[in-house]
C-alpha cells in the first residue's frame, strides 16, 4: 500500500511556478527524505501533500484517498508536524494535544504518544502555555501532534531542528519502530545528510521545482558503505 502517491504536481505563487511536474511515491514502511537547498519548493510540496495549498495541476493521494476529491478522508490518514511558530500560542501543551486528538475523532490522546512525551521530557510542560515554551519544547509538541491517530503518512519539515541530540534520537527510533511494523510511511524534508545516511530508505533531490535525482534503497546502501562524505559528494554531483 502507498502511504503517499504524488503524480505530476505543479504549483505556483501568482505567475511564478514553484513545482513543475513533481512525482514521487512513499510506500508504507519507507522513510523518504526530500533534499534540496532553500527556495526550491520543498515546503511548497509538503503544503500540497497535507492540503494547505492546492496544486495547479496533478494528483496527490494519501493512503489511497485523493487530497483533491476526498480531502477529509486523506487528511485523517496523515500526520503533519507544522512549524513551531504555527502552533496555537494561547493553548497549553495538553490543550493542543486534546484539540488535535478531537480533530481526528479520537476519544483520548494516544497512550503511545503520551509515553513518547514522557520519554522526551515534554510531560512536565503539559500545563504550560505554548507561547512560553522553548523552541525545542514546541518542536517536540509539533512532532507529537503529527503522530496522533495512527497516521498512514507522517510528514515532517526540518522537524529535528531545535531538538537536543538525545530527543532527536528518541524520535528517530520511534519513527523507525513504526516503519518496521509497517504502520506508516515517513516523508521528511531536510538539509541533514546524517539522517539520510542513517535512516532513509530512499531520497530525492528537488531543484527548481523538479526532482533532479532520486536514490533508491540499493543506491543509498552503497553510498552508506563509503561513509558520510560520500553523501555530500553524491548530492553535489546530482545538483550539477
Amino acid at each position: 500500500m502507498m502511504a503517499l502517491d504524488v503524480q505530476s504536481v505543479h504549483a505556483r505563487y501568482g505567475k511564478r511556478e514553484v513545482l513543475a511536474g513533481v512525482s514521487l511515491t512513499v510506500p508504507i514502511g519507507e522513510w523518504f527524505c526530500l533534499l534540496g537547498p532553500n527556495g526550491v519548493g520543498k515546503s511548497t510540496l509538503l503544503h500540497c501533500v497535507v492540503g494547505r495549498m492546492r496544486p495547479a495541476r496533478g494528483e496527490i493521494c494519501v493512503g489511497g484517498d485523493s487530497i483533491r476529491t476526498a480531502p477529509m478522508a486523506a487528511k485523517r490518514k496523515l500526520g503533519y508536524a507544522c512549524a513551531p511558530e504555527q502552533l496555537p500560542s494561547l493553548l497549553t501543551v495538553t490543550q493542543c494535544l486534546e484539540v488535535y486528538a478531537y480533530a481526528k475523532s479520537l476519544q483520548q490522546i494516544d497512550p503511545e504518544v503520551l509515553e513518547l512525551a514522557e520519554q522526551l521530557g515534554l510531560s512536565r510542560y503539559f500545563g504550560e502555555f505554548v507561547d512560553t515554551c522553548s523552541l525545542g519544547t514546541r518542536q517536540k509538541l509539533c512532532i507529537l501532534l503529527a503522530l496522533l491517530g495512527e497516521p498512514a503518512l507522517i510528514v515532517l519539515d526540518e522537524a529535528f531542528n531545535g531538538l537536543d541530540p538525545g530527543s532527536a534520537l528518541t524520535v528517530k527510533q520511534h519513527l523507525q519502530a513504526r516503519l518496521s511494523a509497517a504502520r506508516c510511511g515517513v516523508l521528511l524534508a531536510t538539509h541533514a545528510l546524517d539522517i539520510v545516511e542513517h535512516y532513509a530508505d530512499r531520497a530525492a533531490l528537488l531543484i527548481d521545482g523538479r526532482i533532479a535525482h532520486e536514490w533508491n534503497e540499493a543506491q543509498i546502501a552503497a553510498i552508506r558503505q563509503l561513509g558520510s562524505s560520500a553523501f555530500e559528494t553524491a548530492l553535489a554531483a546530482a545538483a550539477r
